[in-house]
């Protein structure tokens, strides 16, 4: 069978340039604070108009002006305090990566209709193959350089939507790459004009039927955990003016209402204690007083100390004394919480790199704490963002998350906003109740379904006393999460791979093969 023409752009560069930057800037609209979540799927869909049939250098034009629109607006919050350095440098790089993975996209149009020009290959290979590349992007973006940055997942963005609870089978990568499948299925549906339409629509019906359709897996309630969390607003950005233990003083004041109240567990967040309690008695004494005085352990954050190194710590402390468990965060910040390759990044930003005074070392724990017969997940603030810190508190016994973070040096932004889809993900994804607890808000207390049990609003001091359901049991997405990552993202370049194999070979067999005599060649 002799292979197919090169497949021609749908559009000329002219106007795929301005489409695929206006599809960047359609998908901010997809993530809070507007949370518009049916725009992610025209973004997506014109993001893939635009790169169908480019060549390289096209496809790397469009691939950036993508990015850069879509990241220079999505984080924005960057700039809130440290200016545009940061935001330059953080949206730009991650338009780069965007750029790059626009080329296997691109390649992937090009050569799967020649090899496959039929209606199963235009269908169903040609939008899967696409689909995984572009989770595959998400997922290189999400753990290259320094451990990445998993921000703006198509997945993410769906978690006010209908199809969220897929998430709680196959992963936010794996929702990712339902939507983007749906997207490409329905431009190819359009493309092949020749193929009657019930026919092209059959394909499109079944995804989105399983999207609408598909319950969240369900895991085994366990009862309940009566859980107090404060939310002091203190003073706890990097540069806000404070006296000593102003933020500690401010999270003690925002708790004393619940004195007397009966809970198991006291929970404050990220940053709620500023001073080293397993260096400073003092810290300590006021901590062990509080838990006396709730007669219940505190799950409390600070900076801790141990030998040269310091690190990002929830502490599990009680009357006696503590702590008794230690989580450090897993997923410091590069270029806030610590530097990477210092010497070599100080001489282009020496001020900005000069602020960041701390270098925050990885924690390696188990992000699982037992309070008392009852496994809490944890995961500090950035933590969240990353499958595997709470994949792995699931697989270790955790019926209940909380997230300590703390948004303070993002007032006024979205970035609270953005994180706490996160956590709402987290809770479908896992099955699971998240208590994500900010020092200035929005904290929330989220049900295993992602819908909104008790609220704290931003820039307030205040407290939640709620029941919160537990739950044991794994959901696919915690079991299959990993091989769904590594099915779909590195099966897609595979598959590519094998598609320029093949092409070359038939086109250099092509080459070789005589004309037959007769034909005027």
């Amino acid at each position: 069978m002799p292979l197919a023409a090169p497949p021609r752009p749908i559009v000329p560069l002219a106007v795929a340039a301005p489409l695929s930057t206006a599809a960047g800037l359609l998908l901010v609209t997809a993530f809070p604070a507007l949370a518009w979540w049916p725009m992610a799927f025209p973004a997506v869909a014109m993001a893939l108009v635009a790169l169908a049939g480019r060549r390289v250098w096209s496809a790397v034009l469009v691939g950036f002006l993508f990015g850069a629109a879509f990241f220079s607006v999505n984080l924005l919050f960057t700039a809130r305090y440290l200016g545009p350095i940061p935001w330059i440098a953080l949206s730009g790089l991650e338009a780069l990566l965007t750029a790059a993975f626009a080329v296997p996209i691109a390649v992937a149009y090009r050569w799967l209709p020649r090899l496959a020009p039929g209606r199963a290959g235009r269908l169903l290979l040609l939008p899967a193959v696409v689909a995984g590349l572009w989770t595959l992007r998400e997922q290189i973006v999400g753990s290259w350089p320094y451990g990445g940055f998993p921000w703006g997942r198509i997945g993410v963005s769906q978690v006010n939507g209908p199809f969220a609870e897929v998430a709680s089978w196959v992963g936010m990568s794996g929702l990712s790459f339902l939507a983007v499948l749906l997207c490409a299925m329905a431009i190819e549906g359009v493309r092949l004009s020749r193929v009657r339409r019930t026919v092209a629509a059959v394909p499109i019906a079944i995804v989105l039927v399983a999207l609408l359709l598909v319950p969240q897996f369900p895991t085994t309630d366990a009862g309940s955990m009566r859980v107090g969390a404060v939310q002091g607003n203190g003073p706890a950005g990097y540069f806000d003016q404070r006296s000593r233990n102003a933020v500690l003083n401010a999270q003690l004041a925002a708790s004393a209402p619940l004195f007397g109240e009966k809970m198991d567990v006291l929970l404050w967040p990220e940053g709620g204690v500023d001073s080293d309690p397993t260096q400073n008695p003092a810290t300590a004494d006021v901590l062990s007083q509080l838990s006396r005085r709730m007669d219940a352990p505190l799950l409390v954050s600070a900076v801790t100390e141990r030998g040269s190194r310091l690190y990002n710590s929830a502490l599990l402390w009680t009357a006696e004394g503590g702590p008794l468990q230690t989580y450090d965060k897993r997923n410091p910040v590069p270029f806030g919480e610590y530097v990477p390759d210092r010497a070599f990044w100080e001489p282009f930003a020496p001020d900005l790199i000069g602020l960041i005074g701390r270098e925050y070392t990885p924690g390696t724990a188990s992000p699982v704490f037992d309070v008392n017969g009852v496994g809490v997940g944890l995961a500090i603030c950035f933590d969240v963002i990353y499958d595997d810190v709470v994949w792995d508190g699931a697989a270790q016994g955790a019926e209940v998350f909380m997230f300590q973070t703390n948004n303070a040096d993002f007032r006024g932004t979205d970035e609270n906003l953005q994180q706490l889809a996160f956590a709402r993900m987290r809770a479908i994804e896992t099955g699971r109740s998240v208590v994500n607890l900010s020092t200035v808000g929005t904290s929330q207390v989220i049900a295993p379904d992602g819908s909104t049990v008790d609220e704290l609003p931003v820039d307030t001091a205040g407290h939640m006393l709620t029941d919160v359901p537990l739950r044991t049991g794994l959901t696919p997405a915690v079991v299959i999460g990993p091989a769904v990552k590594i099915a779909v993202g590195w099966g897609s370049i595979a598959a590519l791979v094998a598609a320029g194999l093949i092409l070359g070979l038939r086109l250099r067999n092509a080459k070789k093969t005589p004309a037959p005599e007769g034909t005027g060649a």
